[in-house]
């Protein structure tokens, strides 16, 4: 770390205005602000003026209520997090120019030193405060319950914002329509697509293999396979670790090279997070090691911030979709774990963003009600009987009897003659905007609706 840069006056106001997020007054600044308070008040307003100038920050008002805002931040969520001392302090560090931040590798002790269940990155209240909000209101069930309740609005959250924060331009509503009804936004690369359908495969595998999935190398592996599909310039790459070096743009960090020091980091990184009780704890550990390693050619953070999710799914917790989560704090606040192995922006960044998801999920929860015990005992024959009848173009003078040749062993004898009856309910009712998730394309739903009909 380079000791003897000085922040120039410009820098000590991005910075200010960064931690502020609001609009907030010249006086304001200089009151809470201390690398402010001691720039002369003539080269304070000089220095604010050129920003505006330059389109790097944002002014409202006029005399003494005129308020300053970057403009990054402008378009972003008004209520949003307001980082602490210590957070700011470790943000302005990788926010300098790469120049003025000395380059550093990968550093073992950071993992080395992190001991299950003794250590700890949150505390034990920032735990209990977590739990409190993010377990519904429901009785126990078995795992992935809740997270298949509101997997259709978590399908569209968490493919937006984890694909945003990779730098997606889709909207929010051009998302559902592509995951929903597969139509592709225009304007948009195909890119972009692939990516928000890949986090679609990889949630519903997440969510749908709930009691198994852990933190193993199957899970993890194929989690990248997902998420990676269709986007790496070598196919072989997907779902396998890395085996060349890689850089991080925007970062004097140096990732290990060397493929068995990958692999032995790897695993060392899955077995401690195995070993760790708290589902927070370990969704915020993968969070941070997983990227710091790199394991993969690329799509790293994309993995981490699933990964995340398979404690939470585990045990019916609210799931974390990073909604509202400011892009370049997230960046920032990796950028402080490669670079410083500090953990407190990105730390106070999981918390503020579970607790904006679990609120959503809330409300979320208490317009679908309590699930059906039948359909969730037997949704995965549901699935699987109502895409035969889809993809096989059955009409409805045949449906019966295609039904109860189809209906799998698994379906208990007692249960038949109501599984039959719910599958036929459940074809009445299935329109353009429900077919998604019996995984069927919109040309096979659009051919058999066209059978259907007749």
């Amino acid at each position: 770390m380079n000791t003897n840069y000085r922040a120039s006056p410009e820098d000590n106001l991005l910075s200010a205005l960064f931690r502020n997020i609001e609009p907030v007054g010249l006086a304001q600044l200089k009151l809470s602000e201390h690398g402010i308070a001691d720039i002369p008040q003539r080269t304070l307003q000089y220095t604010m003026k050129k920003l505006v100038s330059s389109g790097q920050v944002i002014q409202t008002g006029a005399g003494p209520s005129v308020r300053y805002q970057l403009a990054k931040q402008a378009a972003l969520n008004p209520e949003t997090i307001r980082l602490s001392d210590v957070s700011a302090e470790i943000i302005d560090l990788v926010s300098r120019p790469q120049a003025n931040r000395t380059p550093v590798g990968y550093d073992h002790g950071f993992l080395n030193s992190y001991q299950p269940n003794e250590t700890g990155y949150l505390t034990s209240q920032e735990r209990l405060t977590l739990a409190g909000i993010g377990r519904p209101a429901m009785v126990s069930a078995e795992a992935g319950t809740y997270a298949r309740q509101i997997l259709g609005r978590l399908l569209i959250d968490l493919a937006w914002n984890s694909s945003r924060l990779e730098g997606s331009t889709y909207s929010l509503l051009d998302t559902q329509r592509l995951i929903e009804f597969g139509r592709f936004a225009d304007g948009h690369t195909a890119l972009e697509a692939q990516m928000i359908l890949n986090h679609k495969d990889a949630i519903e595998f997440l969510v749908e293999g709930a009691a198994e999935s852990s933190f193993n190398r199957t899970t993890i592996l194929n989690l990248h396979a997902l998420l990676a599909n269709n986007l790496l310039a070598d196919a072989a790459a997907v779902g396998r670790l890395r085996t060349i070096g890689v850089g991080i743009g925007g970062s004097v960090f140096m990732p290990l090279e060397i493929p068995q020091q990958i692999e032995a980091q790897f695993d060392a990184i899955l077995s401690k997070a195995s070993a760790i009780t708290d589902p927070f704890e370990q969704a915020f550990f993968v969070m941070v090691h997983l990227p710091y390693l790199q394991p993969f050619d690329d799509v790293n953070k994309r993995v981490s911030r699933l990964a995340a999710n398979i404690p939470l799914v585990r045990a019916n917790l609210a799931p974390l979709s990073f909604t509202d989560v400011p892009q370049d704090l997230y960046t920032r606040a990796m950028l402080a774990i490669y670079e410083l192995n500090r953990i407190e922006p990105l730390k106070e960044l999981f918390i503020w963003a579970y607790k904006r998801s679990a609120a959503r999920y809330v409300a979320v929860q208490q317009t679908i009600g309590e699930p059906d015990p039948f359909r969730l005992t037997y949704r995965n024959e549901l699935r699987e009987v109502i895409a035969m009848v889809i993809t096989g173009l059955v009409g409805r003078q045949n449906v019966e009897s295609a039904i109860v040749e189809a209906t799998p062993a698994t379906v208990a004898a007692h249960d038949r003659e109501t599984f039959t009856q719910l599958v036929q309910s459940e074809l009445l009712v299935i329109n353009d905007g429900n077919f998604a998730r019996y995984r069927v394309r919109p040309s096979q739903f659009k051919a058999w609706k066209d059978v259907w009909d007749r």
